[in-house]
């Protein structure tokens, strides 16, 4: 039982760090000198249909990455229901809480990406506290122990 369970973390733990080796970092374009938009140009129809097809795929990619998730998820559910200690099974309750609060958040990025395509990842949270290249923000300050 626990090799079956150790084995699931396993798994859902490479399946995240194979998702984010996949995933394209967001770097912004070069600077390009000064040209007027045209049909040849950097701004041309071509470029938008091209950025609007990479959208596609890393929407649909981000789906299916959900719906991997998701089913991890229900084994790990699965799992947790059948441990009897009742210590084990608070640990293991505390990560599918954990995953399932993580797969939801997954799920509504993936849904406002396909519903503002124009958006690209500004409208998701990434570049919101001063643009590329600003320094991150503070972490939230802490209360101290008593």
């Amino acid at each position: 039982m626990n090799r079956k369970i150790l084995l699931l973390a396993v798994i859902l733990t490479l399946a995240c760090v194979a998702w984010a080796q996949t995933a394209t970092p967001q770097t912004p374009p070069a600077k390009a000198p000064a040209a007027a938009p045209g049909p040849g140009g950097p701004m041309g129809p071509e470029h938008h249909q091209k950025m609007m097809e990479m959208h596609k795929q890393h929407v649909a990619a981000m789906k299916a990455d959900v719906d991997k998730m998701k089913a991890s998820l229900e084994q790990l559910k699965a799992n947790v229901a059948k441990i009897t200690d009742a210590a084990e099974k608070s640990r293991w309750q505390n990560n599918v809480d954990m995953w399932t609060v993580m797969v939801n958040h997954m799920e509504q990025m993936a849904k406002q990406m396909e519903a503002e395509p124009g958006m690209g990842m500004r409208g998701h949270g990434m570049m919101h506290h001063g643009g590329p290249g600003a320094p991150p923000p503070p972490p939230p300050a802490e209360p101290k122990p008593e």
